[in-house]
């Protein structure tokens, strides 16, 4: 568990770590810049550097510790479903998020493709909120795999929006968040692309979350569209924590 800057969550919890490239989103990953830094101070779990997948069987009873109510990014470090994972760790990541019907687990995946696959063997439960990433429209058949999943709560991050994304079909979507990319060379995001993804929210009554213009400086660049902070989240009833 560890606390995170990210907007939209509180934790990160990471049962997988390492991953490998797959589309244009990747090209500036932000896990693999923590994993070299990691790796660099002598964290035991990213040893084997990015592009080896670990699975960590000991991170799994985490969240049976936490006391009060989170909201979890889950594998912020890597893709759940990346194809080195075996489905029986998959299965087993979401037995404990189900256990643990308290917290909000956000599950986020760019391999919507076997996610769709393996959807029907997974438990799933109010609690776990299932995502894929769409950072432009070369990548929008995600969206149709994240619809045929049995997730309650279905989102997009289409972060870093690198591309225009007009006329989504978002029915079955509950939550859309956009963010530009950051770092040292970051690719530029239109403004119209942005409003042209709120206007569709708004059109189709999804919750949207606009997390940043990014660039070299993402603070200075702040998160206000048309002088407006967009911090809508979907609502969802948890299990009272006893």
């Amino acid at each position: 568990m560890a606390q995170t800057s990210i907007e939209w969550t509180e934790l990160t919890w990471n049962p997988v770590t390492g991953c490998t490239k797959i589309s244009a989103g990747c090209k500036f990953c932000y896990a693999e810049v923590m994993t070299k830094r990691l790796k660099a101070m002598g964290v035991e779990k990213y040893q084997a550097g990015f592009k080896k997948v670990r699975i960590h069987e000991d991170a799994l009873g985490i969240p049976y510790t936490w006391k009060k109510s989170k909201v979890v990014f889950v594998n912020s470090m890597s893709d759940l479903f990346h194809k080195d994972v075996p489905l029986e760790f998959i299965q087993k990541v979401f037995q404990v998020m189900k256990d643990n019907g308290q917290h909000v687990f956000q599950v986020l995946t760019k391999r919507a493709d076997r996610l769709a696959e393996i959807s029907h063997l997974l438990p799933w439960a109010h609690n776990i909120w299932m995502g894929v990433s769409v950072e432009d429209d070369r990548v929008l058949d995600r969206i149709d795999f994240l619809r045929q999943t049995g997730a309650k709560v279905k989102f997009l991050s289409c972060e870093p929006l690198i591309g225009p994304l007009p006329n989504m079909n978002l029915d079955g979507i509950d939550w859309v968040i956009v963010g530009g990319e950051s770092g040292h060379k970051p690719r530029p995001m239109d403004p119209e692309w942005v409003l042209d993804i709120q206007e569709q929210c708004q059109a189709a009554k999804v919750a949207f979350f606009f997390k940043q213009w990014g660039g070299k400086n993402k603070k200075k660049a702040g998160r206000k569209l048309n002088g407006q902070t967009f911090n809508e989240m979907p609502d969802v009833e948890l299990d009272k924590f006893i």
